[in-house]
């Protein structure tokens, strides 16, 4: 059991970032890439040990964002002209739609797994735990667009069962190198805690009660007697470049996701802010289990205090066993390349205070 953890990605090094854009224009072959790469993933994984954090990430440097596992090795995903505009927000404009320009329009067929390769090299470079994240197949709800994809599924849930499928094997691939922590992200299950994304959701043909039910059922089959390895399912209400999805307590989704998402071990909810909710549905989490609350905002570089965030715990003890609860960061710094609106800086003080608070609470 960690108390100190990271989520999942890192903001790109300026480097990292220019590198990439060369290498789309022609300027870099992929092996000068890839080298370049390298020194992302040995900077971010030093970065993560120093702040002293107990589990580190490769920050997921290869990857573009955070679904990176799906939509960058897979065929049948394209940009399109019409994307699916969707329900996103920020604190300056409020609600509005944002349009996500690539959809499913073929069936998914795996070409290569970029886990394994993220995995293969971390390892050799980390001295503490090393945890991969891998996407949830419903992550693809954004990709769902009835304009193309009912060429290649009837529904959205047969494109989910496809992707399951494809994350199987991305985990069973893992397991066999030697992986001993695995992470689904699945920001789609606390974005429903929101009327107004179960709306557009319901528009699509997605309704919420199906998504709780055959979705999660589908999410849960992709780590599912997967021994030998600790498995994490992660939650947030949307992580964009500092914007979000829903606001909303975990009371909508509490009950489906503790008693349906049987095969994780470990549950890390994003808890950074009021949208967040109460700490009351943490006490329909199994017993057995570990909850891990996103406590430190990765959205903004203002500070959380040691002693708020104590108290928070402290709140949260309340409702579950604290010997059994944990802290980490909200979600990543960067879901998506661009990052988050924080420096490098502040996301090493932001690290520091989760390995800080976790060593005061829990010793």
């Amino acid at each position: 059991m960690y108390r100190a953890e990271v989520v999942g990605s890192m903001l790109r090094p300026t480097y990292l970032a220019r590198a990439r854009e060369q290498m789309q224009a022609g300027g870099l072959t992929p092996a000068q890439f890839k080298r370049i790469e390298d020194r992302a993933v040995d900077q971010v994984i030093a970065a993560q040990e120093g702040a002293g954090v107990e589990v580190v990430t490769d920050g997921e440097m290869r990857r573009y964002m955070f679904m990176g596992p799906i939509t960058e090795t897979v065929e049948g995903i394209e940009l399109v002209e019409h994307g699916n505009p969707m329900p996103w927000a920020t604190e300056e404009q409020g609600e509005f739609e944002w349009v996500l320009p690539m959809a499913v329009t073929s069936p998914l067929r795996k070409v290569r797994s970029l886990v394994c390769e993220e995995y293969s090299y971390a390892r050799g470079r980390a001295r503490k735990p090393l945890k991969v994240t891998v996407p949830s197949p419903l992550i693809l709800y954004g990709l769902w667009n009835p304009r193309y994809s009912t060429a290649a599924y009837d529904d959205a849930f047969g494109m989910f069962a496809a992707a399951a499928e494809v994350g199987r094997s991305e985990v069973q691939e893992l397991v066999a190198l030697g992986c001993e922590y695995i992470q689904v992200d699945a920001p789609e299950l606390a974005t429903l805690v929101d009327p107004r994304v179960r709306d557009w959701a319901e528009s699509r043909g997605m309704p919420a009660e199906r998504m709780l039910t055959e979705g999660i059922d589908l999410i849960n089959s992709m780590v599912e007697g997967i021994s030998g390895v600790r498995l994490a399912i992660h939650l947030c209400r949307g992580n964009n470049a500092g914007m979000w999805m829903a606001s909303g307590g975990y009371d909508y989704i509490a009950e489906a996701l503790f008693q349906r998402a049987t095969a994780f071990d470990a549950f890390l909810l994003e808890y950074d802010d009021a949208r967040s909710g109460s700490f009351e549905p943490l006490a329909q989490a199994p017993d057995d289990r570990q909850v891990v609350l996103g406590l430190v905002s990765t959205k903004t570089g203002e500070e959380e205090t040691p002693e708020e965030l104590a108290a928070r715990v402290d709140e949260a003890a309340r409702h579950f066993p604290r010997e059994q609860l944990g802290l980490s960061t909200q979600c990543g710094f960067a879901s998506v390349a661009d990052g988050n609106p924080l420096g490098e800086e502040a996301q090493e003080r932001k690290l520091r205070l989760v390995a800080e608070v976790a060593q005061n609470v829990w010793g």
